[in-house]
């Protein structure tokens, strides 16, 4: 953070800072102006919750069912340093790369607190509750 500014992602209430497309996510702002490339969501939770759905996205439809193939899709290497992306998202999840994850919500949670600390930098943004709740949503 520089003079004391919120990271975009948090501002937005989009912490997996996920891209505008023609996806019309529950909880979006109707007001988009605010930042011409990633959405605006009403509250965090909102955010939460379309990062764990888009995630669920990969792992069900996609068959991405390790951190490495999740990440790859997530944060392709053309935009990010994907190795570094996927070392730090393991080391969180305390898992290997390549190790097959569980889809449930204590996994979750891990994940979406690893990537929204990966796109935001530490803080303490959101409580955990917050996090099962946006988990069990995007999950259910």
């Amino acid at each position: 953070m520089t003079g004391g500014r919120l990271p975009r992602g948090i501002r937005n209430h989009n912490p997996g800072n996920i891209r505008r497309t023609a996806t019309l996510w529950r909880g979006m702002s109707v007001d988009q102006s605010a930042d011409p490339t990633f959405i605006v969501f009403q509250e965090p939770l909102w955010g939460l919750r379309a990062l764990g759905r888009l995630l669920r996205t990969y792992y069900d439809i996609y068959h991405c069912r390790t951190v490495a193939a999740i990440i790859d899709r997530y944060a392709p290497p053309t935009e990010n340093d994907t190795a570094a992306y996927r070392a730090s998202v393991a080391a969180a999840l305390r898992v290997a790369v390549d190790q097959p994850l569980v889809r449930d919500v204590p996994t979750w949670v891990g994940l979406m607190q690893a990537i929204v600390r990966h796109e935001n930098g530490v803080g303490d943004y959101y409580s955990p509750d917050l996090y099962r709740s946006a988990a069990q949503m995007a999950l259910d």
